[in-house]
């Protein structure tokens, strides 16, 4: 069965196969562009066949990923197509704000923004070009938090959030906390 992925089966849309299925550090990334832009990144199972990347646009996303995986400061410079309702460019744009080394609570990017932290869950989970923007650094008030709309019953893609925080120079301590905002 070709490979779709997971946004395009939640949306009930059939995409193209992957155009690389990259190879890194911390796992397996699925990449969909076009000639002049990067579509979707998504993380995949660890299972998944790797798909050399063949176009040259292919070859720069897989050249900065391993750049960043050996430079957690690294700024990526792709050109990312247009995604995502008003709501939740404005939550991508306060991520890529977000320092390298830094993170921001579900609660406090909501309160920046006047809304609430389940729409910035959905929006952190929304994401089509993680890690180059960067919702891993959104994590709850009492632990990681979710990561990449998934109920990740084996802990796969924590392992990704967790392994992307820390080699950017997170130190995970969380506070346990009875608060009326959801731990955001």
């Amino acid at each position: 069965m070709p490979a779709v992925s997971s946004r395009a089966r939640a949306n009930g849309t059939a995409q193209p196969l992957w155009d690389a299925v990259l190879e890194l550090p911390f796992g397996k990334v699925g990449l969909r562009c076009t000639a002049a832009e990067v579509q979707e990144l998504e993380y995949l199972p660890d299972a998944t066949p790797p798909v050399p990347p063949a176009s040259s646009l292919a070859r720069e996303v897989l050249a900065q990923l391993l750049f960043y995986c050996g430079n957690p400061r690294h700024r990526f410079d792709l050109p990312l197509a247009a995604a995502g309702t008003p709501f939740q460019r404005r939550v991508w744009a306060l991520l890529v704000e977000t320092p390298c080394g830094s993170t921001r609570t579900y609660g406090e990017v909501a309160r920046k923004l006047g809304s609430a932290a389940r729409a910035v869950g959905q929006a952190c989970a929304a994401n089509p070009h993680a890690p180059v923007i960067p919702c891993h650094r959104v994590v709850a008030v009492t632990g990681l938090g979710g990561f990449a709309h998934s109920l990740d019953p084996g802990g796969e893609l924590l392992r990704i959030k967790r392994w992307l925080l820390q080699h950017e120079g997170v130190v995970l301590t969380f506070v346990r906390a009875n608060r009326s905002d959801g731990g955001a």
